[in-house]
């Protein structure tokens, strides 16, 4: 469905409300922070209106292959929170469509309405969180997780938008030509290893999945091993072998890779028939020919070793082999693949074939530009190849990036363009940012990674010591190296709700947020009315990197100088490339102000007075600059003699 369409199916569905309807003030404009009460039918007209009477901007190119990702300056946007509000004010963000059929969870038409904001930030990419049907069974929070995926060919229902009689699939439609018409490609993230538990393909593929006997209870969490093996979760294996797993793998060595116990293996079971797999309370089960009774069971950390999650109650893995000896999960079978499993003769074809078919079925229906494999690096390399290949196929430009969090040339050779990395985990610790920029410096890096100051599943950047003047500090950081900008939805209103608790919390701050508390399991709602917000501070720091996008996307170590302080709370490096340069000048410490001396590796010449420093005028001798004064948080930013405050 395209807009047009969506503008006509506005204005037919037009009727009274029974109840008033507000959203937030920067829906309308960035300016606004308050509430405003609004005609819903009359806001969406005016909206879609607006993108269609825009000139159609163009879309960010590069040299070919995906290779446009150099230059994206990446909104990482959740539809069903990012898009959420309490409309009605009854002081609950319900589920359910209000009596007038309006959603107060995030659709894909109330993210139509926010293209013009995300634009004006300065953004040119939007990458979408999984938008796929969500599985119920076991389900995490409220609403479920995203990435427990009940179909990868269909659209989350609740995306929709009752008032209107409009599908999620119609609606995606109308928003990637929407983000396209202003100048913005869309990518998506897809998983592609594990399924929900009630996925439709256990039904109608069960010999897709790894199923257990139905008596086996599944383990629960703080249980020692003596008192587990008799239920199911990660296999045990003692410390000599994991000594041995750690070493093979080292090597190379994916030969003979060290097993579970048989006693672990025997708890799995042949799949049943299609025509033996029911539903009994919204679970489903099988029944092999002997009779016995047996279930899909949940997913676990495929490295077990050094990662204690819990048994993911939603989630199941992908058989992706089918080789007799290997019918059962565990990191030789998930993740590092044993070289007997791997043999052509046994990989699980009709699901590969399925699997290859998602991003096609993407492209063609949605024009999608790209796509962000979840564990990417965990899927066999035979499988991604076909993957890249088939999705080029059809678009020679479409990007492909990994969920790794490693920068390595394995990345680039399997085909991708960008990485996580680790900006967001390592940023936020001052040598650890100093480690980062050295290395920056230092060598070129074989693939694109993210700037990002966090991610859905880190602490957000503002709930960090500093609250949001810290976030100034982490954005301005970021936006001078060669790694993507990378902003997650909220970021800029200064939201400190964690969405999930993948990576970088403690016991005390798991114990603090489970999964009906986070976002991206159950309702919630940004506070979009916040006064301090940061959007005027990402738009022009936005602006600076579009300004000096030819100098920062470039990766050449050469461009990348790093200066030094005699006050170690000071952060110094600078991006100089022909005639042109511009320094940042950090205080690391989020809670006190900092002096000190800041050496560039720039050029002689002379800048306007230092904030904090009394002087109108001040010299840069040898590249000297001497008694800098910087609040808490606080980057200094020397824009090729100009001073720019975010």
């Amino acid at each position: 469905m395209s807009l047009t369409d969506v503008l006509e199916r506005i204005e037919y569905c037009r009727r009274p409300l029974s109840q008033p309807y507000s959203i937030p003030g920067l829906w309308i404009d960035s300016k606004t922070t308050s509430a405003a009460q609004v005609d819903p039918y009359s806001f969406y007209q005016r909206k879609i209106s607006d993108i269609l009477h825009v000139e159609p901007q163009p879309l960010i190119e590069g040299s070919g292959g995906g290779e446009w990702t150099r230059y994206a300056v990446i909104y990482n946007l959740f539809p069903r929170v990012t898009a959420a509000w309490d409309h009605d004010n009854d002081g609950y963000l319900s589920q359910q469509a209000s009596v007038d059929g309006w959603r107060d969870t995030g659709t894909l038409l109330k993210c139509i309405a926010l293209l013009p904001y995300i634009r004006n930030m300065g953004f040119n990419t939007i990458h979408l969180l999984p938008v796929m049907s969500v599985g119920q069974d076991g389900k995490k929070g409220t609403l479920g997780s995203p990435y427990s995926t009940r179909n990868l060919y269909h659209i989350d229902p609740n995306l929709d938008e009752p008032a209107l009689g409009l599908t999620a699939p119609q609606l995606l439609n109308a928003f990637v030509e929407g983000a396209h018409r202003l100048g913005m490609r869309v990518t998506t993230e897809f998983v592609l290893r594990i399924a929900a538990r009630d996925a439709d393909w256990v039904k109608e593929h069960p010999d897709w999945f790894y199923w257990i006997r139905a008596d086996i209870p599944d383990r629960v969490a703080g249980s020692s091993v003596s008192k587990t093996l008799n239920s199911f979760g990660p296999p045990h294996l003692s410390p000599e072998a994991v000594g041995q797993i750690k070493h093979k793998i080292g090597a190379g060595d994916y030969d003979d890779l060290p097993a579970p116990s048989e006693h672990y293996q025997a708890m799995f079971t042949p799949p049943p028939a299609p025509h033996q797999v029911y539903m009994e309370d919204g679970r489903y089960f099988g029944t092999l020919d002997d009779g016995t009774k047996v279930r899909v069971p949940g997913a676990f950390s495929d490295w077990h070793f050094e990662d204690s999650q819990p048994l993911w109650s939603d989630a199941t893995y992908f058989r992706l082999y089918t080789h007799p000896d290997f019918n059962y999960m565990a990191y030789n079978t998930l993740r590092i693949y044993d070289n007997r499993l791997t043999e052509p003769e046994y990989v699980n074809e009709p699901l590969w074939q399925s699997l290859v078919g998602v991003i096609p079925h993407y492209q063609h229906e949605y024009n999608i530009d790209g796509v962000l494999i979840d564990m990417g690096h965990a899927l066999p390399i035979t499988l991604k190849q076909r993957m890249v290949a088939t999705a080029r196929a059809i678009n020679p430009d479409f990007a492909f990036w990994d969920e790794n969090f490693s920068i390595s040339d394995v990345s680039r050779r399997e085909g991708y363009n960008a990485v996580m990395g680790w900006w967001m985990l390592g940023a936020h610790h001052g040598d650890d940012l100093r480690n980062l920029l050295r290395q920056l410096a230092h060598q070129p890096f074989p693939v694109h990674f993210f700037a990002a100051p966090e991610n859905h599943n880190t602490p957000r950047a503002a709930s960090r010591l500093g609250g949001t003047i810290y976030s100034h500090y982490a954005l301005a950081m970021a936006m001078g190296t060669p790694g993507l900008p990378f902003i997650l939805s909220g970021f800029e209103l200064g939201e400190t709700q964690p969405m999930n608790t993948g990576m970088g919390f403690n016991r005390e701050e798991l114990d603090k947020y489970p999964a009906d508390k986070l976002p991206l399991f159950s309702q919630w709602s940004f506070n979009w009315t916040r006064p301090d917000n940061l959007v005027k501070s990402v738009t022009v720091a936005l602006g600076i990197r579009k300004r000096y996008d030819w100098l920062f996307t470039d990766p050449d170590p050469a461009t990348f100088m790093i200066g030094y302080s005699d006050n170690p709370a000071i952060v110094v490096f600078s991006r100089r490339k022909d005639d042109a340069w511009i320094t940042f000048i950090g205080n690391a410490d989020p809670t006190r102000e900092q002096r000190g001396r800041a050496v560039l590796n720039v050029r002689t010449g002379r800048v306007p007075g230092l904030w904090g420093t009394g002087a109108e005028k001040m010299e840069l001798r040898r590249e000297v600059i001497s008694n800098v004064t910087l609040s808490p948080a606080y980057v200094l930013i020397i824009d090729g003699g100009e001073v720019v405050r975010l």
